[in-house]
């Protein structure tokens, strides 16, 4: 017979919404419950309602426990058969409670070999628990107080897959270049919100995903990554590479490399040498001021571009830069200094989004071929009636008109009753 053990306070999911947990909304206060329920058999449940948080988890559960819910208390300690000896048990959640290093037995999970899903998450740990369950595929560590990884402590975990420590107080020395290099299975690492001043060593070739978001991390190395050669998405918004911290053709390993997020970095160019296959590059909220006839030549397969909120201005903006972009689909030049259309744009063009620039005039040469675009935006620029020049709109064949910044502008919209429209 197998056992699911909840007791856990419901919430709001707002407040486990960094947890993978089971949760309830409810309206009226919180409350909790503690329920025991068998998978088979005879109905043997019991609940108890109204009762304060737990402080401690039950030191005896059934063997053939299965899921183990104790989500949302105020647990501190685990003994060593709540959840050892437990050869069924495959889930247990323990986030939202306030464990402590000391308050998890290094046996916590001796003889339960089966477990895949552990979530300790929003807890008070400061280092990552070491003799956890080797059959782990998802493990949980978010909103902690973890400053190291200490050596050793997942070098049996091969089966993760999934591996959440974003929120916590890592840095350089609290990792090594053995720390991943066991994981033959990870596929998804998140290192979001810590003290990190550089991209960690001994990647998995595996890892299809890397969040390394709004860390301090200042210069990215190609070493670093050659070890990751199946990464797909590389996550490094919000840290201080500035003008050289990303070297051209250090991300060059990165082969298979599909989206490149590095907003807000203080990048001044774009960086050059980047993987030729690359499919997505966010670059808002930097420096860039200038784009050169070649800056974006290595990347002929972007499908986005995002430029939004740099310092671009028509005249440094070469009239060639987007030509080698043919499989563009997305190009972003929101909140620039553009006084004019870029020339050259990709003919399978769907998204143009120039809105809170300078813009003054309209003429149909740039948008002459883009018969695909279907999103235009020129919203807060500088454009009047007389701005807009002649069959400016006769080649937008798809575009879907849906509020004017200007009036009259658009000879095609109905004329009653009268609709706002933008392009």
């Amino acid at each position: 017979m197998a056992w699911t053990f909840r007791c856990s306070r419901t919430t709001s999911p707002g407040q486990l919404s960094t947890s993978p947990c089971r949760t309830t909304s409810s309206r009226s206060s919180p409350t909790m419950s503690c329920h025991a329920s068998a998978a088979s058999g005879p109905s043997t449940s019991t609940t108890i309602s109204s009762l304060p948080r737990l402080s401690v988890a039950p030191q005896f559960l059934p063997r053939s426990l299965r899921v183990a819910d104790l989500a949302a208390n105020q647990v501190t300690e685990i003994f060593p058969l709540t959840f050892g000896e437990k050869p069924a048990l495959r889930s247990v959640y323990l986030h939202n409670n306030q464990l402590s290093n000391a308050g998890l037995p290094p046996d916590a999970f001796h003889g339960s070999e089966a477990v895949v899903i552990l979530s300790l998450s929003s807890n008070r740990l400061s280092y990552l628990p070491p003799s956890l369950p080797p059959s782990l595929e998802r493990l949980h560590l978010q909103n902690n107080l973890i400053s190291k990884v200490p050596r050793g402590a997942l070098s049996r975990q091969t089966h993760l897959r999934e591996l959440y420590l974003q929120h916590n107080q890592l840095t350089d020395s609290g990792l090594d270049a053995t720390t991943f290099s066991k994981l033959h299975h990870l596929e998804y690492l998140d290192l979001s919100h810590n003290r990190l001043a550089s991209v960690p060593a001994g990647l998995p070739r595996t890892l299809a995903v890397l969040h390394l978001g709004r860390n301090r991390i200042r210069r990215v190395e190609a070493a670093r990554l050659r070890g990751a050669r199946g990464l797909r998405y590389l996550l490094l918004q919000h840290n201080q590479l500035g003008a050289t911290g990303l070297p051209a053709g250090a991300l060059r390993p990165l082969r298979g490399l599909h989206t490149l997020h590095l907003y807000g970095n203080g990048l001044d160019r774009v960086p050059l040498a980047l993987p030729r296959r690359l499919r997505a590059l966010v670059l808002p909220h930097n420096h860039v001021t200038t784009l050169g006839a070649r800056d974006l030549a290595g990347t002929p397969g972007l499908a986005e571009l995002n430029l939004a909120y740099n310092r671009l201005v028509s005249a440094r903006v070469h009239r060639r830069a987007f030509r080698p972009l043919r499989a563009l689909r997305s190009l972003d030049l929101a909140g620039n200094l553009l006084t004019r259309l870029p020339g050259g744009l990709p003919g399978g063009l769907h998204t143009l989004r120039l809105q809170r620039n300078q813009l003054r005039a309209l003429e149909p040469e740039p948008l002459a071929g883009l018969d695909q675009l279907r999103e235009l935006s020129l919203a807060h620029n500088r454009l009047r009636v007389g701005d807009i020049g002649p069959g400016t709109w006769h080649e937008l064949q798809a575009l879907q008109v849906r509020r004017r910044p200007v009036s009259h502008t658009a000879p095609t919209a109905p004329p009653s009753p009268p609709t706002p429209c933008s392009v």
